[in-house]
């Protein structure tokens, strides 16, 4: 498969095991909804939590967080509508943001990263 694809399932993993240590219960990986990938879900209380993961190496062009753009966004929230219709409820979108530097890997969560 390759090292970026080793690197990335390596980085969804911290992902995952950052929301365990939450207390969040990982519902599934990888998993398609309305056509879109979505690397994780995670059931954080009652809300379900859709989280993609971005994992850079490099800070430039604004990093992982940076890399989640318009087209990206929107796809996500197709995902989210058909998370609601398999699983009505509260429903929120998340980003996970890990850049690995000279000083380790760093982890940034953002919350409700994708909204309406």
């Amino acid at each position: 498969m390759g090292v970026a694809w080793d690197r990335g399932r390596a980085a969804e993993a911290l992902a995952a095991a950052y929301f365990e240590m939450l207390g969040a219960e990982i519902v599934a990986r990888n998993v398609r909804l309305d056509g879109v990938e979505v690397d994780l879900i995670v059931q954080d209380g009652r809300t379900r939590v859709l989280v993609e993961v971005r994992y850079r190496t490099r800070s430039d062009f604004g990093g992982a967080t940076a890399s989640v753009d318009a087209r990206k966004c929107a796809r996500l929230r197709r995902a989210a509508r058909g998370s609601v219709r398999q699983h009505p409820g509260l429903t929120r979108i998340d980003v996970v943001a890990l850049t690995l530097d000279a000083d380790g890997v760093h982890l940034q969560h953002l919350r409700n990263a994708v909204t309406d």
